[in-house]
């Protein structure tokens, strides 16, 4: 299996452990309410507005995604479903960012839209991610709808 078809599987356990069924992904919860061994909770209210990109109005969440990317990686659960293997030779980060956009907008959620709703416009809205962030999440899963 890639490593694309790896972290989609993943970030999909993930989305059924938090039970989660509807977008919006909440994040921020899941930071903050990590279910038993898994990362240590985090105090959003401590984060520094220079972290959160302010690029457009849905940036922040983008931001607390890459965030719950990287606690998941370093967690002992990343660990036990081998994301430091999948993580090792990501130098740029760019599977990171996938991993993030996975989790903000997991598969089985957007193939749940509708063919029409399935552009990057609409997706932005329905998964309050910035429009280019979801125009790559569209790329990137392609062939999978």
């Amino acid at each position: 299996m890639n490593e694309m078809k790896q972290l989609e599987s993943i970030a999909m356990e993930l989305i059924h452990t938090f039970e989660i069924e509807h977008p919006p992904v909440p994040i921020e919860i899941m930071l903050q309410r990590p279910r038993p061994d898994m990362w240590a909770e985090v105090d959003i209210t401590e984060l520094s507005v220079g972290f959160l990109k302010t690029g457009g109005h849905f940036s922040p969440r983008m931001s607390l995604s890459r965030l719950l990317a990287r606690h998941i990686m370093q967690s002992e659960w990343g660990d036990k479903h081998g994301l430091d293997a999948i993580f090792k030779q990501d130098k740029d980060d760019q599977l990171l960012r996938a991993f993030a956009r996975m989790l903000i907008m997991p598969l089985d959620m957007i193939r749940a839209l509708s063919p029409g709703a399935r552009t990057p416009v609409a997706m932005s809205v329905h998964f309050e991610v910035p429009e280019d962030d979801a125009r790559q999440r569209l790329n990137e899963i392609g062939d999978a709808l």
